[in-house]
């Protein structure tokens, strides 16, 4: 187990924000993060980001951070893991206060992803694929590698599109309740279902948005009510070809598996989830990979609702990468965001007095996983 605890969090709102700058919303998650912490002195900053440079030709967040925040002379750092580099980020700061370097570490995440053409978004996003391989010079793209493991999962098990329909129809009940998310408007199981198709069988609900934000957390070695139970880091296959059973995701697996080790917990013990669903299939393969549901059985539990907030194992109670939106640096924080708001009893769509919390965050086709355990005390 971890000796740090969280003792602030700031979330902006995510969508489409053109009247924010990249920079300006970074500074009001981090600015609300602080105060929340009761203005804690801070030691390090890490910031997770993946596109800064490519699509708003901006670097140095973490030294901007200290700079325009008055942090004074400190470490800060960028990192990136794909859409994983918050929850890395996350990690970086626990392993800094754990090393004995810094008693209290800032940690956020940011993307400005609306103001940029889809084109030019597509082709930043690619770069988190292996990009010097057959499969990338064949055409292979995100929702085309995802729509491959959902035709596979179809014909492995007794799963339809609807269930795929059912996991997105369950992210958006929960997004029209969560005033931060993207996506706010109420839908159907009908509507999502005759979607634009997007890349057989996944329709336009059924992927992630691009999206503006920003989140931010405080950590410290000093104690708090939320308390960092674990955290875990694993590498996977970058490439279709490598992967030797196309419906598991190893690094999801294997990074709650080391991460259940450290906390001295199972998956049986978690009472609220936060996973990276940036495809309906992801978060079905996901659920069985952390071990929520047998292999090959993750649909039925989303078909007699167990992944609902009323079920016994509620996932994605923010509404998801689906419906809360994938700013892709601020994923991962704002997935913890959201479960220390559930451990607090604040959250949108609050479930029954939880106190432990998984989140899950995925780079690339499962090239990066990162898993964090937290606990209420």
């Amino acid at each position: 187990m971890t000796e740090t605890y969280i003792h602030g969090i700031g979330m902006t709102r995510f969508g489409t924000l053109p009247e924010f700058t990249m920079k300006q919303l970074l500074l009001d998650a981090c600015s609300e993060a602080i105060i929340d912490a009761g203005r804690p002195k801070i030691d390090a900053v890490f910031v997770g980001n993946f596109l800064g440079g490519s699509i708003s030709n901006q670097e140095i967040l973490g030294a901007i951070v200290a700079n325009d925040l008055g942090l004074g002379y400190i470490p800060s750092a960028k990192v990136e893991g794909a859409c994983a580099s918050g929850g890395i980020a996350l990690r970086q700061g626990i392993l800094g206060i754990l090393s004995g370097e810094y008693d209290t570490v800032l940690v956020a995440g940011v993307e400005k992803m609306k103001h940029a053409t889809t084109a030019n978004v597509t082709q930043g996003i690619n770069a988190a694929m292996d990009t010097n391989s057959n499969e990338k010079h064949a055409g292979l793209t995100f929702p085309g590698f995802f729509g491959v493991l959902a035709n596979r999962y179809f014909y492995e098990t007794g799963a339809t599109k609807e269930h795929l329909a059912r996991v997105a129809l369950k992210n958006r009940e929960n997004g029209v309740n969560n005033p931060l998310a993207q996506f706010q408007k109420p839908t159907s199981l009908e509507e999502i279902m005759n979607a634009r198709m997007i890349t057989d069988p996944l329709g336009l609900f059924d992927c992630s948005p691009m999206t503006d934000g920003a989140a931010a957390v405080v950590l410290s070695r000093k104690k708090s009510p939320i308390h960092i139970r674990s955290t875990a880091q694993v590498s996977g296959p970058t490439q279709m070809q490598d992967a030797q059973n196309l419906l598991s995701i190893p690094a999801i697996g294997e990074s709650g598996r080391i991460a259940y080790e450290k906390a001295g917990v199972g998956p049986e013990d978690i009472d609220v989830v936060e996973i990276h669903d940036c495809f309906s299939m992801t978060e079905i393969i996901a659920i069985e990979e952390l071990g929520f549901f047998s292999r090959l059985e993750g649909w039925k539990a989303v078909e007699e609702g167990r992944t609902k907030v009323t079920g016994d194992k509620p996932v994605n109670t923010s509404g998801g990468l689906l419906s809360r939106g994938h700013p892709i640096g601020a994923t991962g924080i704002a997935q913890i965001y959201q479960l220390v708001r559930q451990l607090r009893g604040n959250a949108a769509n609050q479930v029954n007095n939880p106190r432990l919390a998984l989140a899950q965050n995925l780079g690339g086709t499962g090239s990066y996983s990162t898993v964090h355990i937290l606990e209420r005390v």
